[in-house]
């Protein structure tokens, strides 16, 4: 291992996230997409209310730290998209703001291709990222 070596597989990382992303969700972090693998942690909330009741705030998130969830940068996973995919290899895009997949490209990033085809509708689409 080289001495300035950080990391031998890059592809499973603990990476700051937006508020709100929850395992499953499709991620953009700069220039990385990604597929988060944990909620996006809160722990610097209390787990309990002073009530004694749980903190619907706090979020373990796998053991992050806080803002931060596991994000997996490689594979193929499956979305639940709205648009129609008429070929495999057809290139999908998350929208600039992160918030969804699309297969529009206009102010969009690339963010993999299609490895299943499906009709216009909500429903599953095999998706391989590109990074």
């Amino acid at each position: 291992m080289a001495v300035n070596e950080t990391y031998r597989q890059a592809n499973r990382l603990s990476l700051p996230v937006p508020a709100g992303k929850k395992s499953g969700d499709p991620v953009r972090i700069g220039g990385l997409n990604g597929v988060l693998q944990t909620d996006r942690a809160a722990v610097t909330v209390s787990p309990v209310n002073t009530d004694g009741t749980t903190n619907p705030a706090y979020n373990y998130g796998g053991g992050n730290p806080d803002g931060n969830a596991t994000v997996w940068l490689e594979g193929a996973h499956d979305f639940t998209v709205a648009f129609a995919v008429a070929n495999i290899g057809d290139p999908v895009y998350i929208l600039a703001d992160g918030t969804a997949l699309s297969d529009e490209v206009p102010d969009n990033h690339l963010y993999g291709h299609a490895l299943t085809t499906k009709p216009a509708g909500a429903g599953r689409l095999t998706v391989r990222l590109k990074n």
